[in-house]
C-alpha cells in the first residue's frame, strides 16, 4: 500500500505511453531540447556562442538533477529558474548562455504544444482502432434484424450493424475534431516577455529577418511549419480550450455507446466482454454487471466536465498574460489527456469482444413483430376493400387489448384478435405471413456497408490490436 495519493488516471486507467509522455522526464527533457534549440539557432545567427556550448548543452539533455532542481525551487520560488541552473551545473561551459533572450513560457508553453500534438496524434491512432472494431462488427452482423427503440420503447426494427454505425458515425466525427485541434496547434517560438520580440530586437540588432529565422529554426526541430502571427507571452489559451473540446467530443461519443450497451445488456440482447474468472458481485455471485461500460461511462462523465476548465481560461486572460491559468492547466490538460486515453482503451476492449445473444434477439422481435406489422396490415386490409379509418381503429383497440395481455404476464395474442375481425378481412395465417422480420429493416445492410465502405481508408494500416487491459 502506498503511503501518498496517486492519481487513479495514472494508477489504474492511462496507457504506458500516455503517463511516459505526461511524465516529469519528457517535460523537462523537452525543455532542455528547446533551450538546445534555441542556443543552436542563436549561434547559427551570429550571436557568441559556440559549437562546444551546444553540444556539452545537447548531451546533458537527460541528466536531470531532481534533487538540484527542488532545492534551488525552494530557494528561488521558480521553477524555470531552478532548471536552467540544474542544467548549468551539468553543462557549465554553456551556463551563461541558456536561456539567451527567451522568457519562462519559451520553455513551458512550447513544451506543452509539443506534448499536446503528440499526445493527441496517439489518441487518434488509438481511436481509429475502435472505429476499425466497430466497422468488423456492423458488417458481421448488418443484416441481422433487432427490434429498435424511439425514446426507449419498441419501434421499427433495425440490425444489430446498422446500430452499431450509429457509435461508429460518432467517432468518426470525433476524428474530425482531433485533426481540426491538431492543426489548430501551432509553435510559440521564442517571443519574449509580452510576444514582442524586444530582447531579441537588441540581440540581433532589429535585423527582423533573423528574429523571423530563429524562430523558424526552431519551430522546425519540433515538427512544426509554423508559429502564430501573434502572440502576448503565452500561446493563446483557445488551443487548450479547442483541444480539450475535442477529448470531451470522443468522451461524448463514448458515453453514448457504452451507455447504449448498458440498456442492451440490461435485456440480454448483447453483453461487453465477460472473463471466465470475472466476478460481477461480491454478494451476487450469479451477475454479469457491464463494469467496462459502466467504468467508461463514468470517465467521460468526468472529461466532459473537465473541458469546461479550459473554456474558462481562455475567456478571463487578462492582456498580455495572467497567472491564474497555469496551476489549472497543470492538472485538466494532463489529467483530461489521461482520462480521454483511459476512455479509449475501455472502448478498445468492449468493442473487440461484444458478445450477441442472437436467439434472444430473435425473441424479443417475434414478440412484437405483429404490433410493428401493423402498418403492412392496415394497408393490405385496404388493398381488399376496407375502409382505412375503420380497419385502424379495428387494429388500435385490438392493440391495446395484446399489450393489456403482455402487462399481465400472457402471451400477446394480436394476430388472433385481428384475424377475428371482419373489417380486417384476413386470416391469421395471411396475417402471419406478414411477420418475417427481413421485411422491415429497410436499407440497413445497404446502409452499413456505406459507412463500413467509408471507413476501410481510414483505418488502412494502422497496426495492432486492441490494447490487453486490466481495468
Amino acid at each position: 500500500m502506498k503511503d501518498t495519493y496517486e492519481s487513479p488516471l495514472a494508477s489504474r486507467y492511462a496507457s504506458k505511453y500516455m503517463l511516459g509522455l505526461f511524465s516529469s522526464d519528457e517535460r523537462y527533457r523537452t525543455w532542455r531540447k528547446l533551450w538546445v534549440s534555441l542556443a543552436r539557432a542563436e549561434m547559427k545567427l551570429g550571436l557568441p556562442i559556440t559549437e562546444a556550448q551546444v553540444a556539452e548543452l545537447e548531451a546533458h539533455i537527460d541528466d536531470i538533477d531532481y534533487d538540484c532542481v527542488a532545492a534551488r525551487e525552494k530557494e528561488v520560488r521558480h521553477d524555470v529558474m531552478a532548471h536552467i541552473y540544474a542544467y548549468g551545473k551539468v553543462a557549465p561551459s554553456a551556463a551563461g548562455i541558456i536561456h539567451l533572450g527567451a522568457t519562462s513560457c519559451y520553455v513551458t508553453d512550447n513544451a506543452d504544444l509539443v506534448i499536446y500534438r503528440d499526445a493527441l496524434r496517439y489518441l487518434r491512432k488509438e481511436l481509429l482502432k475502435v472505429i476499425r472494431n466497430l466497422a468488423d462488427f456492423a458488417e458481421q452482423y448488418k443484416a441481422l434484424p433487432t427490434l429498435g427503440y424511439t425514446h426507449f420503447q419498441p419501434a421499427q426494427p433495425v440490425t444489430v450493424g446498422k446500430r452499431a454505425t450509429l457509435w461508429m458515425q460518432d467517432l468518426i466525427a470525433d476524428i474530425d475534431e482531433i485533426d481540426f485541434a491538431i492543426k489548430g496547434i501551432k509553435f510559440l517560438g521564442c517571443r519574449g516577455t509580452t510576444g514582442t520580440e524586444a530582447s531579441f530586437m537588441d540581440l540581433y540588432e532589429k535585423d527582423t529577418a533573423k528574429i523571423d529565422e530563429m524562430n523558424r529554426l526552431i519551430a522546425a526541430d519540433f515538427g512544426f511549419e509554423e508559429c502564430f502571427d501573434v502572440c502576448g507571452q503565452t500561446y493563446p489559451r483557445k488551443v487548450d480550450s479547442r483541444i480539450m473540446s475535442a477529448l470531451s467530443a470522443i468522451a461524448q461519443s463514448c458515453y453514448r455507446m457504452g451507455n447504449d450497451i448498458r440498456l442492451l445488456q440490461h435485456d440480454h440482447q448483447i453483453e461487453e466482454p465477460f472473463e471466465k474468472n470475472q466476478i460481477g458481485s461480491s454478494a451476487m455471485a450469479y451477475k454479469r454487471n457491464p463494469m467496462r461500460s459502466e467504468r467508461m461511462c463514468s470517465l467521460a462523465r468526468y472529461l466532459m466536465c473537465d473541458s469546461m476548465n479550459t473554456a474558462m481560461t481562455a475567456s478571463v486572460q487578462w492582456l498580455e498574460r495572467t497567472l491564474d491559468d497555469s496551476a489549472n492547466r497543470r492538472i485538466s490538460l494532463p489529467e483530461g489527456f489521461l482520462c480521454a486515453d483511459a476512455i479509449i482503451r475501455l472502448a478498445q476492449n468492449i468493442t473487440d469482444g461484444i458478445h450477441v445473444n442472437e436467439s434472444i434477439i430473435t425473441k424479443n422481435l417475434v414478440e412484437y413483430l405483429p404490433f410493428i406489422a401493423t402498418e403492412n396490415i392496415l394497408m393490405e386490409a385496404v388493398k381488399r376493400g376496407g375502409d382505412r379509418q375503420s380497419v385502424h381503429e379495428v387494429i388500435r383497440s385490438c392493440s391495446m387489448q395484446a399489450i393489456e395481455q403482455i402487462n399481465k404476464g400472457e402471451k400477446g395474442d394480436l394476430l388472433r384478435r385481428l384475424a377475428a375481425s371482419d373489417q380486417i378481412g384476413l386470416t391469421e395465417e395471411e396475417l402471419s405471413s406478414c411477420l418475417n422480420p427481413a421485411d422491415y429493416i429497410g436499407r440497413c445492410a445497404e446502409q452499413v456497408e456505406r459507412i463500413v465502405a467509408k471507413t476501410r481508408p481510414l483505418t488502412e494500416g494502422i497496426e495492432g490490436g486492441s490494447e490487453a487491459i486490466n481495468l
